[in-house]
């Protein structure tokens, strides 16, 4: 009999192929597999046994990178196939297989990479089916060599019989290359002068780092700015040249060994760092390093990762030191990935940049996740991880392209039962970040060959994506709001079915409401086409709007007034300025009114005296979940539920009475977060007994904390509830993207 097959997945540029051709010569069976722009197509003539198990083998034997989303099956008559052959790629309708994100370099790689008798010893650009490039270097589909930015480099010989040996590891590897044939590094000074390539490049930037030179050096996705991470001189001056006043910097270690003596790493936190994707993992610092302390100046946390380049492994074992490795770029702006961008700020940003000559076709910074609850929790989404789709438990009804929010950006394309989404973009603040948007959505509509019957944007009317949606789509536009799209995109990635309602908390800082406020303590019910408003926090004024974001002390002095108490009694801020704000608030100038619990985060940490001014986002609330994991109390704060209005007034008058009465800023702070679980427990008891819902989403920027997320799922979870929380796509708005695509293609 023959078994015809059509696979979709992760099924190209993995080594799939070739073992799809293994499995096949090992049971005798005759044929070919073939890319197709749907995936892969397979056809096995045989006895019906041996195309059984070999079917069977397909999904339980696959390569390491591979994953299989679907496969159509069915048996028909044989045709008379002599033997079993690995086809030349076919392109006939439209685009619907996976785009495969960048993979770090294979164990095999990295062994020959330091073996002496190697030919690719010491090569920067070694790489084979199981790892390398790829969504950094494709220019459109199918994935072969002639479609990426690899097209230029002629393969030398013996790189090519590699490449067409379908047993060797480098068959079909596009981005197979050697120092004989392939790309090659060059090192430029502050001048702009070449003054090393190759070998000597790669020796004259360690030299470089161990004298405390800042450098930019072109990785997967762009460039990353590097310095000697033990140098706190060296790490404030980069500081002073990002613009980057506290943000913590991350850094990558050589290899796990050396990261354990920096940060204490658990079992899941290990995984996550040694994964194919190889993210930044945010970690427990140790103390007592040689670490520069400027790295992450007001935590105790430190954004670690291990080298996923061959050249990055090469630098760094040279170096035998840690390096801070940040996106190469202004603060706000996006990741520079084009040699001239670098060459512009050579002397001014960086004092040195190692560059090469294989192009990247789109930018892509590195990915970062955090351990929480026992779960791999992504915090920001984009290399190893884009543009991997979120498969529904559904069909969507139409494409669709969802464009983001304002903060935190990603874009989505969905299709069927997949939603492809973007690399982090990042804020839409400035003229770099708006061209960074329109690159990026022309780039998934051409990659996945998709015109969109519906965009989708956030309701707010001030979001350039809202702006630029309705300016560019025109009558195709839908919008969502914030919150219930927060809520869409929790329940797409557990599979919620489509008839299913969710209980949800939707609480992050700033969001446009039904109402015209400014949301952002929001408890829904919700399905993915509809949601009410079952909950909120109870308004107060933010005077200065955004400027609250960044001057904490403005919530407080509101929050403050709320419940009767003089901010200038209980606040460490300029008498002057205390005033000023009052003046604002009583007088209802520039002071819209928002239900947020972000900034009820930011403003209790300014009471405690943690913050009264920030200088990245929500640095307030970070400080204020660290300084409360030193406590252990189980204690809490009173709250009032009048009608549907949760009244946060009582909380700020026991915090003040605990101030009063000496209690430590880390026992109050502990209790505000065991009140925060205390208001979503209850809450999610009253629609229970009302609606019989028991499956609660918590999504939003403030489930990024790991003492809320923790307690409230253990709480939920002994009271009979199933949480869902995010751990495809992050909790803050770089997930808005899903839910958007997921509400445009069902309305």
């Amino acid at each position: 009999m023959r078994l015809k097959l059509f696979i979709t997945g992760l099924v190209q540029g993995v080594g799939f192929r070739p073992f799809v051709y293994r499995v096949a010569k090992e049971l005798s069976l005759r044929g070919y597999v073939l890319n197709s722009d749907s995936g892969v197509v397979v056809e096995v003539e045989g006895e019906k046994e041996r195309l059984e198990e070999f079917l069977k083998k397909l999904q339980t034997e696959l390569p390491p990178a591979a994953r299989i989303f679907s496969i159509d099956k069915k048996f028909l008559d044989d045709i008379g196939y002599s033997d079993f052959e690995i086809r030349r790629s076919e392109k006939r309708g439209e685009v619907k297989v996976s785009v495969l994100p960048d993979l770090a370099t294979c164990r095999d790689c990295l062994r020959e990479l330091f073996d002496k008798s190697n030919r690719r010893y010491r090569y920067p650009f070694i790489n084979c089916t199981n790892c390398g490039p790829r969504y950094t270097i494709i220019l459109s589909l199918p994935y072969d060599r002639e479609n990426t930015t690899m097209k230029k480099f002629k393969m030398c010989p013996e790189c090519y019989r590699e490449y067409t040996d379908p047993l060797n590891r480098r068959f079909h590897a596009q981005p197979n290359a050697c120092p004989e044939c392939g790309p090659h590094v060059e090192l430029l000074n502050e001048k702009g002068e070449r003054i090393g390539e190759r070998e000597s490049a790669l020796k004259e930037t360690v030299r470089f780092l161990k004298e405390g030179k800042i450098l930019a050096v072109k990785g997967l996705g762009g460039f990353h700015l590097v310095c000697d991470a033990t140098n706190e001189k060296a790490v404030r001056e980069l500081r002073r040249r990002k613009r980057r006043e506290e943000k913590p910097f991350a850094v990558m270690f050589k290899d796990l060994d050396q990261l354990k003596e920096y940060a204490e790493v658990s079992k899941l936190e290990e995984i996550a760092l040694t994964s194919v994707e190889t993210p930044i993992v945010i970690l427990k610092r140790k103390e007592n390093t040689d670490l520069a302390p400027s790295i992450s100046p007001d935590t105790k946390t430190v954004g670690a990762f291990l080298p996923y380049t061959p050249l990055h492994h090469i630098l760094l074992r040279d170096f035998g030191k840690p390096i801070v490795a940040t996106s190469c770029n202004l603060t706000d702006e996006p990741i520079m990935y084009r040699n001239e961008e670098v060459e512009k700020v050579l002397g001014k940003l960086v004092d040195g940049a190692l560059i090469h000559n294989r192009d990247i076709a789109r930018r892509c910074d590195d990915s970062v996740v955090r351990v929480i609850s026992g779960r791999i929790v992504p915090i920001r989404r984009s290399r190893g991880y884009a543009p991997l789709p979120v498969v529904l438990p559904f069909k969507l009804k139409r494409p669709v392209l969802a464009l983001g929010p304002h903060m935190k950006v990603t874009v989505a394309v969905g299709k069927e039962d997949k939603v492809y989404i973007s690399q982090h973009i990042g804020d839409i603040d400035n003229l770099k970040a708006e061209e960074f948007l329109k690159e990026t959505v022309r780039d998934l509509i051409e990659l996945f060959e998709l015109e969109p019957e519906v965009v989708v944007t956030d309701y707010h009317p001030g979001y350039f994506t809202t702006k630029f949606g309705k300016e560019f789509f025109q009558e195709r536009v839908r919008q969502v709001y914030h919150h219930h799209a927060h809520t869409i995109s929790v329940m797409a990635e557990n599979e919620v079915p489509l008839e299913e309602r969710v209980i949800s908390f939707s609480f992050d800082g700033t969001g446009y409401g039904k109402d015209g406020k400014i949301w952002g303590g929001e408890v829904l019910t919700a399905s993915y086409t509809d949601f009410e408003r079952e909950f909120h926090l109870r308004y107060f004024p933010l005077p200065g709007g955004d400027k609250a974001v960044k001057e904490p002390y403005r919530t407080a002095v509101s929050l403050l007034m709320e419940v009767e108490k003089e901010p200038r009694e209980l606040l460490n801020v300029e008498a002057g300025k205390v005033e000023f704000v009052k003046q604002m608030v009583l007088k209802g100038v520039n002071s819209p009114l928002t239900s947020s619990m972000g900034r009820l985060f930011d403003g209790v940490s300014s009471i405690l005296g943690i913050r009264n001014y920030v200088s990245y986002h929500a640095q307030g609330a970070i400080l204020l979940e660290e300084l409360s994991m030193k406590a252990r109390t189980e204690k809490s704060y009173p709250f009032e539920i009048e009608g549907n209005e949760i009244d946060w007034r009582p909380i700020i008058l026991g915090i003040l009475e605990d101030l009063k009465k000496g209690v430590s800023p880390e026992e109050i702070g502990m209790k505000f977060h065991n009140t925060v679980v205390d208001i979503i427990v209850k809450t999610a008891q009253i629609l229970r007994d009302r609606t019989g819902i028991g499956k609660v989403a918590l999504s939003g920027g403030v489930f990024q904390n790991k003492i809320l997320v923790e307690k409230a799922f253990k709480k939920l979870s002994s009271l009979g509830f199933k949480p869902i929380i995010h751990q495809l796509v992050p909790p803050n708005d770089g997930g808005i993207s899903l839910g958007q695509a997921v509400y445009g293609g069902l309305i």
